[in-house]
């Protein structure tokens, strides 16, 4: 073997020892985080989340926990689609999530019977219109495909996006959650499909557009930024309640003193700092603190 592949040979082992290594020293933190509340007699919350956008957010709600001495250990429980998420928790899996607005919950709520309340408000993740083909609305031409939301809760919000696009004209703007029987008019002639939310980033080379939240932009790796229309957001206005994002659990549990802790431990200065840093603004926090 000539000094070259030997040196190669040993640049490869030395890489693949350094990334079993790190392996290691995070599982074994994870682990000695929680054994070590379990030993204290402390409490290990399972937490349901979308993807790992809100992971900075939640560090910082733990620091918070810590700071208190609270004995709660988070222990974030990453999927990659909101019904799932919500069964979870209905189920007893997981004991908190938050993933989700006010419309989605009660939508969900509605559907399937579990009875999930919100305990805690969050922030506010705006829908905006992206796309991989165009680089501004007015590029769209008549016949392009525009992807949106299909649960109930975000095809409203979705149309509004595209109303104030300048896309589609509803009839009242104003109403709360708009269905398609309420655009009266479409000027750019675009043809609407509806798509499972979290699926229309992964669709967008196969659209002209599509309207998709934020985080699932983020957990898609993608920039805000890149939008081609990005909604205003104003956590002030009450037409934003329903879109809301709440931490929620089961009926019997929502004034659980743990979780109260948590909510409490959520809205505060350093965890706003956290939101506003990892969203860079994308993102409004809506609770006070």
């Amino acid at each position: 073997m000539t000094v070259a592949k030997k040196r190669e040979k040993a640049r490869r082992n030395l890489i693949v020892a350094l990334i079993v290594l790190a392996i290691v020293v995070v599982g074994g933190v994870g682990y000695s985080a929680y054994r070590s509340v379990d030993d204290q007699g402390g409490t290990v919350v399972k937490v349901g989340v979308y993807g790992n956008s809100d992971d900075a957010i939640w560090n910082a709600v733990q620091k918070e926990l810590d700071g208190e001495k609270s004995g709660i250990a988070i222990e974030l429980k990453p999927f990659q689609d909101g019904e799932t998420i919500n069964r979870a928790l209905a189920s007893g899996e997981l004991d908190l999530n938050a993933f989700q607005h006010y419309a989605y919950l009660d939508q969900e709520n509605k559907d399937n019977g579990y009875g999930l309340v919100s305990i805690g408000e969050t922030y506010v993740s705006p829908l905006n219109l992206y796309s991989q083909r165009y680089k501004k609305v007015s590029d769209i031409r008549p016949g392009d495909k525009v992807a949106i939301p299909n649960d109930a809760s975000n095809i409203g919000r979705a149309l509004k996006v595209l109303d104030a696009a300048g896309l589609i004209r509803l009839k009242d703007s104003t109403k709360a959650n708009p269905t398609i029987d309420d655009i009266a008019s479409n000027p750019s002639g675009i043809d609407i499909k509806l798509n499972e939310g979290t699926a229309i980033v992964r669709l967008l080379p196969d659209y002209a557009a599509g309207v998709i939240t934020t985080n699932v932009v983020i957990n898609a790796g993608l920039k805000v930024s890149s939008a081609i229309y990005q909604s205003p957001v104003k956590s002030s206005n009450k037409a934003f309640k329903p879109y809301v994002n709440v931490i929620v659990a089961r009926h019997d549990e929502k004034n659980n003193a743990t979780y109260r802790k948590i909510v409490d431990a959520y809205h505060t200065k350093s965890v706003a700092a956290a939101i506003n840093k990892n969203y860079k603004g994308a993102v409004v926090p809506v609770f006070k603190y």
